[in-house]
């Protein structure tokens, strides 16, 4: 039986990089569902449409943050592009 050539595990920093592209994908449809609980938040009860604008603010910021995280990752290093 003959042994492969190709290794079968892949670098950390390159299987760290293809994660992150992953994660940078998938967050648009993340903050999109996140954008929309607000309109599942019950008319009658306790939160108003003041803490509904706090919400979505936060999500926001915090997708603004997490993105620009993500892309400082991707930009650091682009030596092992595809």
């Amino acid at each position: 039986m003959a042994r492969p050539t190709k290794n079968t595990f892949l670098e950390r920093a390159g299987y760290r990089r293809r994660r992150m592209r992953d994660v940078a994908r998938v967050l648009p449809v993340l903050i999109g569902i996140l954008f929309c609980i607000p309109l599942l938040w019950d008319r009658n009860g306790e939160l108003g449409t003041a803490d509904a604008l706090i919400y979505l603010f936060t999500v926001w910021f915090c997708a603004l943050g997490v993105s620009a995280g993500i892309a400082r990752f991707l930009a650091t290093d682009r030596s092992d592009d595809r």
